[in-house]
């Protein structure tokens, strides 16, 4: 499948989403291609369908001193960090053409989490009992994910080098004895998030079977 790759660069979660919403029409209409759209957030928190604010650990008065912002939002998952240095990739393509496999996408969402970080000499692993990629006990990529009409929308957030201490703000993924890790962390040295997103795409594009074209949101309109 061809897929556009968008990079956003720094970005806000509302804006994001408003981004995100778009294609989904589009794509719902026959309008836009396949997209994957990569980017990082400013430091956000957000909850999922299946979250609980009680997972946020501090009062939300407490975020907007440290200058994150909360949104509630329609993804799959409970409550999950966002900020610069980590890498987040939205993927909007359209699984119909991918024989209607909710649980095979995520599992491919997954792997290619995996391989990138096989690449990086880390070794990750799937937990059966919750979604995402672990190192040991400590998960270092979240996964939320929203489909409809059988249009993805959201996606994964991997840890290259994020400020680990906002973390400790909320039960990540609503596992209050879950750790979590970051690839800098784990090579113990900083990590660009470039280096990592290239080779994430890389993935992307054999586990996905997809051919990668680089472009911008105008560009993923089809042409009549």
């Amino acid at each position: 499948m061809l897929c556009v790759l968008c990079p956003l660069g720094l970005i806000d979660y509302a804006e994001a989403y408003h981004i995100q919403k778009k294609l989904w029409s589009q794509k719902l209409e026959g309008q836009a291609v396949d997209a994957v759209l990569l980017l990082e957030h400013p430091p956000t928190i957000t909850i999922g369908k299946s979250g609980k604010l009680e997972n946020l650990v501090v009062a939300r008065e407490e975020l907007a001193k440290e200058g994150l912002s909360l949104f509630f939002t329609d993804r799959g998952g409970d409550i999950t960090y966002h900020g610069p240095g980590q890498l987040v990739v939205y993927p909007i393509i359209d699984l119909k053409n991918r024989g209607k496999d909710i649980h095979r996408y995520i599992h491919d969402l997954e792997e290619v989490v995996i391989q990138t970080l096989a690449d990086l000499s880390i070794e990750a692993r799937r937990d059966k009992r919750n979604v995402g990629v672990w190192v040991g006990n400590d998960k270092i990529a979240a996964i939320g994910v929203s489909i409809r009409k059988w249009i993805t929308m959201h996606g994964l957030a991997l840890n290259v080098n994020p400020t680990m201490e906002h973390f400790s703000l909320i039960n990540p993924c609503g596992i209050p004895d879950g750790g979590v890790t970051s690839i800098s962390k784990l090579l113990c040295h900083d990590v660009p998030v470039e280096m990592v997103s290239e080779r994430l795409v890389a993935h992307f594009s054999y586990v996905f079977d997809a051919q990668i074209e680089r472009g911008s949101i105008d560009s993923l309109r089809r042409s009549s």
